[in-house]
């Protein structure tokens, strides 16, 4: 379980495949500290096994369901990424609930400056409208934001400079592809639903 707090923005050192399947090597000097093989890190929203690390570096095995599902597959080498451990049991929850289960990805549709903020407008595919209200939460690559404006068929959030510094929602130009969880509860909250009828 995750916050989509991001932690750090890593950098992508490589992304290759190799006989077990696709190794992503990461550099992450905040993030790589203490970490163990088999720890569970979140990459840009999708929660990865940690295979392997050494000083600043950590290397994680892909699945293609993982680079079908996600934009892991569109990165390469410089590509930052937001990056979250998982939380601790006695941990602070600040964001919401994050499984790091990507439910889909999205483009960005526009970007809007506004004295120093930062308005994101995202395509929203139908499938998944139902999870989104106004003013709940949604995970975009891994951070954990509120829904300032929606439609049928986008949504749109505002990033705070703290934010914008310290992920890599800042970089997003208009057309980029994005990691989407919807809201944990939301799912939940559906499915208690219609074992009901």
């Amino acid at each position: 379980m995750f916050t989509g707090l991001v932690e750090e923005v890593g950098e992508l050192l490589r992304l290759r495949r190799d006989p077990e399947g696709v190794c992503l090597t990461l550099t992450a000097p905040k993030v790589s500290q203490g970490v163990l093989t088999g720890d569970s890190i979140l990459v840009n929203g999708a929660c990865l096994t940690v295979s392997s690390h050494s000083a600043a570096r950590i290397n994680f095995h892909l699945l293609d369901e993982t680079l079908l599902r996600t934009n892991l597959g569109d990165l390469h080498p410089g590509s930052k990424v937001n990056l979250e451990r998982a939380l601790p049991a006695n941990g602070r929850l600040g964001g919401h609930f994050v499984q790091g289960h990507v439910d889909c990805t999205v483009n960005l549709l526009h970007r809007q400056e506004s004295k120093g903020d930062l308005k994101l407008e995202f395509a929203l595919p139908a499938k998944f409208s139902h999870y989104l209200v106004w003013k709940g939460s949604i995970c975009v690559n891994g951070v954990s934001l509120t829904i300032a404006d929606l439609t049928e068929a986008r949504f749109g959030v505002w990033i705070i400079p703290h934010t914008r510094q310290g992920t890599n929602l800042g970089h997003l130009v208009e057309g980029d592809k994005v990691n989407i969880e919807v809201d944990l509860l939301a799912k939940y909250v559906e499915r208690i639903l219609l074992a009901k009828r």
